[in-house]
C-alpha cells in the first residue's frame, strides 16, 4: 500500500498559493508550521527587538443596527442599555491614557442610526480631540462604520473618508472583517458590510493615503479554505495598494453570544473529509497565525492576540509569526462582553517580550519606534 507523502513544510521563501496554504494547514504539524513562520519573521524582522503600543480602546457607542451573531456588546436602537459617550467622558479616557504614557486611541462603535448621531457629530468629535490632544493618534472607525456612514448619510465613500481625514482621523482599524467570504458574512453578520463593500472602504482609504490594519476572526462557521480565501483577499489588496500596516487574527469567543449558544455549530461547516470544524483554541490559533505569516508575504507586521489567548500564548506567538505584541489595551469591551478578559500592563508586556529573548520597544501606529 502506498501513502501520499506530506508536503514539504518549507516553500523556500517563495510566494505560496491558496492550495499550497491549505496543504500546509492540513498536513504539517504545529511545530513545523511554527518553524516555517519564525523563519519568515526573522527574514522580515532580523532586529533584536519586538514591539508593542500603548493605546486605549474607546467604544463611543454600543448602539448598533447590525445583528452579528458573534457579538454580545451591541444594543439594538431603542433598547435599554444603549449609550453614547459624551465628549467629556472621552476626554477623561484620553487623559488617563496620556497619564500612563499612551500615544493613540482605538475608537470604534456600533452602526448607530442617523437620528441618534448625525455625521457632524463624528466630525466635531475628531476636531475636538485633535484640538485638545494634538499629539494623540486617532485610529478609528472600522470599514463597516465607514460604509454605514456612506449609506446612512448618502455620501460617496471617498467623501466620507476625506471629510473624516480633514477633521483629524489618522488611520483606520481593520475591525469588522471577520471572514471576508459572503457565505460566512451572511451567516454571522446580518446588516453589516458584504466582502466587496468592506474592501471598497479599505481601498479608498489607501487611495487617499490613509493606512489601515487588517484582521480576521476565525473559529466559528468558516471552513479552512474560507480562512485562506480571506487571507488571499488581504494579500491581493495589499499587492494593489500597499496600505496595510499589520495583520491581527484572533479566535471567536463564544460565551454569552448568540452564535456561541448554537450547539452544535452549523452542520455545513466541515472539511472535505466530512469532519466538522471545532471551536479554535490555542493550538489552532498558533497554526492559523503561522500560516498567515507565510501567506501574507507583503504585510510587514503581524500582532500577537494575547487578548483572546492569554499572555503565555501571546508570548509563544512571537515564535509563530508575530513580531509585535499589540497593545497594552488600557480598556477593552467587546471581547470581554463575550466572556474573555485578559489584561496586561505595559510592564507585563515588556516582561513577556524580554522573557521570549527580545528587547521590548514601544512603537506608534506606523511601527516607528518611540524609545
Amino acid at each position: 500500500m502506498t501513502t501520499t507523502p506530506a508536503p514539504a513544510c518549507d516553500p523556500g521563501g517563495r510566494r505560496i498559493t491558496q492550495s499550497e496554504a491549505l496543504e500546509l494547514y492540513r498536513r504539517c504539524s504545529v511545530h513545523e508550521l511554527g518553524r516555517l513562520a519564525h523563519d519568515v519573521t526573522m527574514r522580515l524582522h532580523p532586529e533584536p527587538y519586538r514591539t508593542y503600543v500603548v493605546d486605549r480602546n474607546i467604544n463611543y457607542s454600543n448602539i448598533c443596527t447590525a445583528r452579528c451573531a458573534f457579538c454580545n456588546f451591541k444594543v439594538l436602537p431603542g433598547r435599554p442599555g444603549g449609550y453614547v459617550l459624551s465628549f467629556d467622558e472621552i476626554d477623561r479616557k484620553i487623559e488617563e491614557l496620556i497619564g500612563i504614557g499612551g500615544t493613540q486611541i482605538l475608537m470604534q462603535g456600533g452602526l448607530v442610526p442617523s437620528d441618534r448621531l448625525p455625521f457632524d457629530w463624528y466630525l466635531h468629535l475628531l476636531r475636538h480631540i485633535k484640538t485638545k490632544f494634538p499629539a494623540i493618534h486617532v485610529h478609528a472607525f472600522s470599514p463597516p462604520e465607514i460604509f454605514a456612514f456612506h449609506r446612512v448619510f448618502d455620501m460617496p465613500v471617498s467623501d466620507v473618508l476625506l471629510r473624516l481625514q480633514e477633521a483629524g482621523l489618522d488611520t483606520i482599524p481593520g475591525g469588522g472583517a471577520e471572514i471576508l467570504v459572503d457565505r460566512v458574512r451572511n451567516r454571522i453578520g446580518v446588516g453589516k458590510t458584504k466582502t466587496a463593500e468592506y474592501l471598497q472602504v479599505v481601498r479608498e482609504a489607501h487611495r487617499i493615503g490613509m493606512r489601515t490594519s487588517a484582521t480576521m476572526m476565525f473559529g466559528h462557521v468558516e471552513t479552512l479554505s474560507e480562512r485562506v480565501e480571506h487571507l488571499a483577499r488581504i494579500r491581493d489588496l495589499q499587492d494593489e495598494t500597499g496600505g496595510v500596516t499589520a495583520f491581527i487574527c484572533w479566535t471567536f469567543q463564544p460565551e454569552n453570544t448568540p452564535l456561541g449558544r448554537i450547539r452544535p455549530l452549523p452542520a455545513e461547516v466541515h472539511e472535505p473529509d466530512g469532519k466538522r470544524l471545532a471551536l479554535a483554541g490555542a493550538h489552532e490559533y498558533l497554526r492559523t497565525l503561522a500560516i498567515s505569516r507565510v501567506f501574507l508575504d507583503n504585510v510587514p507586521n503581524l500582532q500577537a492576540s494575547w487578548v483572546t489567548q492569554g499572555p503565555r500564548i501571546g508570548e509563544l506567538a512571537l515564535f509563530f509569526g508575530a513580531n509585535d505584541m499589540g497593545s497594552v489595551l488600557m480598556e477593552e469591551n467587546v471581547v470581554s462582553a463575550a466572556g474573555t478578559a485578559y489584561c496586561l500592563t505595559e510592564r507585563e508586556i515588556r516582561s513577556l517580550i524580554t522573557d521570549a529573548g527580545w528587547e521590548p520597544r514601544k512603537r506608534n501606529c506606523y511601527y516607528e519606534l518611540l524609545d
